[in-house]
């Protein structure tokens, strides 16, 4: 799957030190998965591809900004945030979308979130021990374990995004 963006999409350090490392990590991935988006339509990106899952494309991305507010703005730093998409009553709502939703409006709110992510980890420590507790588990966390987590989150979703987009029309990538 090669596009105009896998070139940007930053290859990570292999003998940066620890932050350097995790944040290329990170980035790597955050790029991977607009990667596997780039160049679909609206449908396309709407489309659950492998059923009965209800796992797409823009479902993803809509996913990984709740998760890129719920570690480093709510859990980080105590900010109590309103979830983007998910409600008590559909805790799955970043994948039901309806017809006024869009890419351009879910990738601009992904971006919001990684640019706040960023701001809510920028010059503090990994040692940093989070202001909130986790709503499932109850525990607080380092920023290094955040950083670690969101890696492999996005790690794991990016394995998702590979067979989505391969079902949508055959690219392929690593």
């Amino acid at each position: 799957m090669t596009t105009s963006t896998e070139h940007l999409r930053p290859e990570p350090s292999t003998t940066a030190g620890e932050r350097d490392m995790l944040e290329g990590w990170l980035d790597y991935h955050r790029a991977t998965l607009l990667w596997k988006c780039e160049g679909l339509g609206d449908e396309q990106l709407r489309r659950a591809a492998l059923p009965p899952s209800e796992l797409s494309l823009l479902g993803l991305v809509r996913h990984m900004a709740e998760v890129e507010r719920y570690w480093f703005r709510d859990i980080m730093l105590g900010e109590r945030l309103p979830e983007l998409y998910c409600t008590p009553e559909d805790r799955d709502g970043d994948f039901h979308f309806g017809d006024e939703d869009t890419w351009a409006d879910a990738e601009r709110i992904w971006r919001t979130e990684v640019e706040a992510a960023r701001q809510a980890a920028a010059g503090r420590s990994l040692e940093l021990v989070s202001r909130a507790e986790s709503h499932r588990r109850g525990e607080v966390f380092s920023l290094r374990w955040v950083y670690t987590h969101m890696i492999e989150e996005y790690a794991r979703h990016n394995g998702h995004a590979d067979l989505l987009r391969e079902q949508l029309d055959g690219a392929t990538g690593e």
